[in-house]
C-alpha cells in the first residue's frame, strides 16, 4: 500500500472514510455544531465555503501530498469532521496528521481518540513512517492539549511561520510520535479507550 492511496479505517466510534462531494451536507451541518469557522486561531471551512474545502483536499489528493478523510460517527452514521494525512514525504517514511477538525458535539469525547489511533496504526504498522507529526497554532491550546495527551512530544515552536488569514503571524507547535514511541503510545490510547 502506498503513502496517497485512499483507505478506510474502522472503529467502535468512528470510520475514517475517503473523504467526497457526498459527505458536503453532513459536514456543513458539523461546522455549524460552534460556528468552527469564526476561531480565528485556526483554519475551518465556513458553510459556504465547505464545498470548496472539500475539492481543495481532493485536489492535493490527486497531487499526491494529502489523503482526506470524512470522519463518520459510527452511532449515526453521519460525517461529524474531517481529518488528513498531509506533507506526506514517503521518502523520508513521515506524514502529518492535520487539518483535522470536529462538530462541538464530539469535541473530547472517545471519537478524536479513536481516529487518532487508528491514523497512527496505519501510519506506523501499515505504511512504516518512522515519524508522524502533529501542527497546532500556539494560541491553540484545546488542540495543544489534545495532541499532548495522544503522547506527542513537542519538537519545537517555528515562530511567524505563517500569515493568517486575518493577517496575524501564527507562531506553529510541531509535535511529533517516533516508530520507537509507538507501542507506548499505542498503549496508552488503548488503555484511553477503555477507561
Amino acid at each position: 500500500m502506498g503513502f496517497t492511496d485512499s483507505v478506510s479505517l474502522h472503529g467502535r466510534h468512528v470510520s475514517l472514510v475517503p473523504l467526497s462531494l457526498a459527505h458536503h451536507d453532513d459536514l456543513v451541518d458539523a461546522v455549524e455544531d460552534g460556528d468552527l469557522w469564526e476561531l480565528w486561531y485556526t483554519s475551518i471551512p465556513s458553510p459556504e465555503g465547505m464545498r470548496a474545502d472539500i475539492e481543495r483536499r481532493l485536489a492535493l489528493h490527486a497531487q499526491g501530498s494529502m489523503v482526506p478523510f470524512a470522519v463518520i460517527e459510527r452511532s449515526g452514521n453521519r460525517a461529524v469532521g474531517m481529518t488528513t494525512f498531509m506533507h506526506i514525504d514517503a521518502a523520508n517514511q513521515r506524514l502529518e496528521i492535520g487539518s483535522t477538525w470536529y462538530r462541538k458535539r464530539v469535541q473530547r469525547t472517545p471519537l478524536n481518540t479513536e481516529c487518532k489511533l487508528l491514523l497512527l496504526t496505519h501510519a506506523f504498522e501499515t505504511l512504516d513512517c518512522i515519524a508522524v507529526e502533529f501542527r497546532t497554532h500556539y494560541m491553540n491550546r484545546q488542540s495543544r492539549a489534545a495532541i499532548e495527551r495522544l503522547g506527542a512530544k513537542l519538537d519545537g515552536v517555528l515562530r511567524q511561520h505563517q500569515i493568517g488569514r486575518n493577517g496575524t503571524l501564527r507562531d506553529t507547535c510541531v509535535y511529533s510520535v517516533l516508530d520507537r514511541e509507538w507501542p507506548t503510545v499505542k498503549e496508552h490510547l488503548g488503555h484511553r479507550l477503555a477507561r
